[in-house]
């Protein structure tokens, strides 16, 4: 798998110190209050069980998966819910925890659809921004690196469901996903 890597943007030391970093930044935040972890699945994954080991007040967890790429390297602007959440949000400082966040196109349309259910409040956390792709402007509460437009793979991002185990987050090489 590490030969399909052209480049490693962030080693697992610099996103476990900065998963760190977070978690007392969001520990901090949330003292007192009723803290909910919503993860994104699959590709947050990693992230959220990293990050809440680092949180150190009560919280709830609870999943969402979200499709808005398929198979794709781009995201096709129509986002679909393929898991909802299981609790009830009503009253709950929601935190959304995502992998990765370029268009925005499918954290606006998910923030929008909780503020819908009536929580307290809800922010967005994630590892990593990619502003360059940014079509919308979401507000991201907690961030972990902005990095370049490349396509990366690793610590829960995927390339057709391969590479989320690798535990650093690299660029993928082009020739790998070119055929699209």
């Amino acid at each position: 798998m590490t030969n399909d890597i052209a480049e490693i943007l962030i080693t697992r030391e610099q996103l476990q110190q900065k998963v760190e970093e977070l978690g007392k930044m969001i520990s901090q935040e949330y003292r007192g209050k009723n803290l909910m972890i919503i993860s994104v699945l699959k590709g947050g994954v990693m992230f959220t069980t990293d990050l809440i080991k680092e949180i150190t007040v009560p919280l709830e967890i609870d999943f969402m998966a979200i499709s808005s790429y398929g198979h794709s390297t781009s995201t096709s602007g129509v986002v679909r819910i393929l898991k909802d959440l299981e609790t009830d949000i009503e009253g709950k400082d929601i935190l959304i925890v995502e992998d990765i966040i370029d268009s925005g196109l499918t954290l606006e349309y998910l923030k929008e659809l909780l503020l819908s259910r009536g929580p307290q409040s809800v922010k967005i956390c994630t590892i990593l921004n990619k502003p360059a792709r940014r079509k919308v402007d979401v507000q991201v509460d907690y961030k972990g690196f902005d990095i370049p437009d490349e396509f990366v793979v690793g610590y829960g991002l995927d390339y057709v469901e391969k590479y989320r185990n690798l535990p650093f987050v690299g660029v993928l090489k082009r020739e790998i996903y070119a055929e699209e």
